[in-house]
């Protein structure tokens, strides 16, 4: 009997296959990208310590942070800004973003961009009001700080989709670019894999998960079990060839997350594997 592992790597190996331009090799597919970054966005986590909360994700295989504000609040000092990621530093761990961050005013900006230059984060992973775009368009230039924009899903006025964002940041500074939540994308019934490839000049930062139907009421669920086509989606990224952070963001079971975040992590890792990544 096949195992579980041996069909994921079946089912990823002609996934990567298939999205093999003509003219080029599967061998030329799996290898364009030796490894994925593979990271926890801590809302996962969000029932627990900001200290067991990096002991979890350590524990889990990932390799890199993003905090959000439960684990590392915004009012900290520059003071606990260094202290934290110092931790996650000391764990093998690198804090690369926080988030999600919502700006309302410029205050908000202000105080997002001190957090992240304090923190020594490379990006924001942020919901800037659209009269914000431009003034937060400058703080890009003056911190030399991504922000990437999250997609929420039905029900979002501002960002329910990866189009939505990208056609407010397409024109402005390079740095400004997506945060792409995979579930919310499902749920808005866009595919991820082709959103990815469609605004990938701009992705900058991913939020996986997996989503038990492509509905305005798709929870989520175990990496794997749900509708969203995983290995297509990582297979895109193997052959875009991307460099940013793929952090999980398990929601499910939030008083008991490991089992089920573990799981994930193995769902994809073995994806990764099976195209040689």
């Amino acid at each position: 009997m096949k195992t579980r592992r041996d069909f994921l790597k079946i089912s990823a190996l002609t996934t990567a296959v298939s999205l093999v331009p003509m003219g080029s090799t599967a061998q030329d597919a799996v290898t364009k990208n030796t490894k994925l970054k593979l990271g926890l966005a801590s809302y996962s986590l969000r029932e627990f310590t900001q200290a067991k909360t990096i002991a979890m994700a350590k524990r889990s295989g990932l390799d890199y942070m993003c905090f959000k504000s439960m684990h590392l609040p915004l009012s900290s000092t520059v003071q606990e800004l260094k202290d934290s990621a110092k931790k996650v530093s000391d764990a093998g761990l690198i804090l690369y973003g926080g988030g999600v961050i919502y700006m309302k005013d410029k205050s908000e900006v202000d105080q997002a961009f001190e957090y992240a230059k304090n923190a020594d984060m490379s990006i924001i992973v942020g919901v800037p009001g659209h009269d914000l775009l431009e003034y937060t368009n400058d703080k890009i230039k003056q911190y030399d700080i991504k922000v990437a924009i999250h997609n929420h899903g039905p029900g979002d006025d501002q960002y329910p989709s990866p189009e939505s964002v990208y056609e407010k940041i397409k024109d402005l500074d390079p740095r400004f670019g997506l945060c792409m939540d995979i579930g919310h994308t499902q749920r808005i019934g866009v595919d991820p894999a082709e959103a990815g490839k469609q605004y990938f000049s701009r992705l900058f930062d991913i939020h996986l998960k997996d989503v038990d139907k492509a509905a305005e009421d798709g929870k989520t669920v175990e990496v794997g079990r749900g509708v969203i086509d995983i290995p297509k989606f990582l297979a895109m990224l193997v052959e875009k060839n991307y460099q940013g952070v793929v952090s999980i963001e398990y929601e499910k079971d939030a008083e008991d997350p490991m089992p089920g975040l573990s799981e994930s992590v193995g769902y994809i890792k073995g994806c990764l594997d099976a195209m040689g990544t």
